[in-house]
């Protein structure tokens, strides 16, 4: 992840030199001038073992990542981080393909369409989308997982609540890292734990979502699934940090799915920051955390397929 003053939309001015002739201010940087930086800073390419192929998914470019020996039948739809304006397939390439390969799972992971351009939203449209064209395509939704990171996370929180509104069928689990789910910060931790996250600030994340939801509501259910009635939705996995301002995103979120009965599991790491699974090849923790994560998804995917043939035969 980037800096506090390379992720923010919204980064101070640089101050002018002491000159008596001073040089202009440098501009605020532009959504594209943020995604060359997200880019260059946290791109990770894919891992070995893992071939990536570029495809199209729902009417968007996806890119596939395929481990060695990956199973015929499942698939794992990711979604990208970014606050919803910033990241693509290619910055997650790493973090996706150890995921898939860790699961064994054919991964597919969405290029969404991102604010200012295209704001709330068009992003949970591409979302349901692809969710729908791998069902049309004939992936079984007991075989077929989602997960994402940060903005991602929330994104794929919003993409199961806009399936069951379609009457799509739930897919077998989701795994959300860091999620991003209240566009409105209303948590403490946006507050308290301001000091110790070395990524974000409260003015950046208000500067995503101001470019993403603009003059919308920021609590519509899609844009901040944590206020949605999350019942009917699959197991989810909820991985979060202690040093992260969105802790109390993830920890709210575990908790209202699990007032509304779904299996949940929160995963609270000590001293760790946001998507710290994202060092995985550094930190042990993020490595034993992506495996935690394969090996839940890989664990809902049999209890989905075997209760589905079950029903079939009954």
């Amino acid at each position: 992840m980037t800096s506090k003053p390379a992720t923010s939309p919204a980064a101070p001015t640089a101050p002018t030199a002491p000159a008596a002739s001073p040089a202009p201010e440098t501009p605020h940087p532009t959504p594209d001038d943020q995604r060359r930086a997200f880019a260059e800073a946290v791109g990770r390419p894919a891992p070995a073992g893992v071939t990536t192929r570029r495809t199209h998914l729902g009417g968007r470019p996806a890119l596939e990542l395929t481990p060695e020996g990956a199973s015929e039948t499942a698939r794992l739809l990711y979604l990208h981080g970014g606050g919803y304006v910033i990241g693509s397939p290619d910055t997650h390439a790493g973090i996706v393909g150890e995921l898939a390969r860790r699961a064994g799972l054919r991964a597919l992971s969405l290029d969404y369409r991102l604010a200012p351009e295209h704001p709330f939203p068009a992003a949970v449209d591409d979302g349901l989308a692809a969710y729908r064209a791998l069902l049309d395509a004939g992936t079984d939704p007991a075989r077929l997982v989602l997960a994402g990171d940060s903005a991602g996370a929330g994104l794929a929180v919003a993409t199961l609540l806009a399936a069951r509104a379609a009457g799509l069928p739930q897919p077998a689990a989701a795994a959300l890292f860091s999620p991003f789910t209240d566009l409105t910060l209303s948590g403490e931790s946006i507050r308290t734990k301001e000091a110790v996250d070395p990524i974000f600030t409260a003015d950046a994340l208000r500067a995503y979502a101001d470019l993403y939801a603009g003059a919308g509501d920021r609590a519509h259910p899609l844009a901040s699934p944590l206020f949605a009635d999350l019942t009917g939705l699959p197991p989810l996995l909820v991985q979060v940090g202690t040093h992260e301002v969105l802790l109390d995103d993830a920890t709210r979120l575990a908790a209202r799915a699990s007032a509304a009965d779904i299996d949940v599991t929160l995963d609270v790491h000590a001293g760790l920051s946001h998507v710290f699974q994202n060092r995985y090849d550094t930190l042990p923790e993020a490595a034993a955390a992506l495996t935690a994560a394969a090996r839940f998804l890989t664990a809902h995917l049999r209890t989905a397929h075997l209760r589905t043939a079950h029903l079939r035969t009954a």
